[in-house]
């Protein structure tokens, strides 16, 4: 069959399906990801809610709902990644949705062998209320890309008591990501895809890199961070006990001068009255 035959065959079967109330909405239909990452596929569907059966509406109910991989129906005897009639789904192929209207499907730990097309099929108590998506989800895992950091300023050079987030990325897109930081060559305890350093210090200044945790070739080349003293930072700064002294003085002298001042007042009216 055609390319050309089988894209309007497709499109003749999803017109068809929203006639009976059908459908199964993929967001995006391709994807990429990073090797040991986290992907979400997001997902919708509307089942059918009857049908009818000799001039009688018949209720139907979703009773079992599938993701398969490479197979345009995932129906049958079909292997399933996730199979809400099965305990023994891969625990990496974590089910988001539910058996309504969500048919979220997320892959965690992402390996070589999920680089493929994923379906989602739903099935209802009589096989008037099944259906699968053929159009699925396509993901292209990438292995060994390295990363690279993306700053929340492109100044380098930033002052102290400022704020930066450090992003951990790729040329791929995913929604979650553990990543391993590095400051100078030394690991650092965060693990999430961003790094946030806030307030900026001197000892803050340094190379920073980052990879995916337990993917060391993925090791982003270095992020050059220099924190420099702000304004006035040629000055040696003032230690808040002496500065909370040198005020409580300043405060003292006028009280004072200001005594005194009211004295002399005083004194001057009595020697007019």
């Amino acid at each position: 069959m055609a390319v050309w035959d089988k894209n309007l065959l497709w499109s003749f079967m999803f017109l068809l399906a929203g006639a009976v109330g059908q459908t199964v909405i993929y967001p995006f239909t391709s994807t990429c990801a990073v090797r040991g990452s986290t992907v979400t596929l997001p997902c919708t569907f509307t089942p059918r809610k009857s049908f009818s059966d000799g001039g009688k509406e018949v209720p139907l109910k979703i009773v079992r709902v599938r993701w398969c991989k490479n197979h345009e129906l995932c129906h049958g005897s079909v292997p399933s990644v996730f199979d809400s009639n099965s305990a023994n789904s891969d625990p990496r192929y974590q089910y988001l949705g539910d058996m309504k209207t969500n048919c979220t499907l997320q892959i965690r730990d992402v390996q070589q062998g999920d680089s493929a097309t994923f379906r989602f099929r739903m099935e209802a108590d009589h096989p008037e209320g099944h259906f699968t998506n053929t159009t699925g989800v396509t993901v292209r895992v990438d292995d060994g890309l390295r990363m690279r950091i993306i700053g929340s300023s492109d100044d380098k050079k930033l002052s102290r008591g400022e704020t930066v987030t450090l992003l951990c990325a790729s040329v791929c897109t995913f929604h979650q990501l553990e990543a391993t930081w590095f400051k100078d060559g030394h690991a650092l305890s965060e693990t999430g895809s961003s790094l946030r350093l806030s307030p900026l210090t001197a000892e803050d200044s340094g190379n920073y890199t980052c990879a995916l945790k337990k993917k060391m070739k993925t090791l982003s080349e270095p992020y050059s961070l220099q924190v420099e003293a702000g304004a006035g930072g040629n000055l040696p700064p003032i230690p808040g006990v002496v500065f909370v002294v040198l005020l409580a003085v300043i405060a003292l002298v006028l009280f004072i001068i200001e005594r005194r001042l009211r004295a002399a007042e005083d004194q001057r009216a009595a020697e007019v009255s």
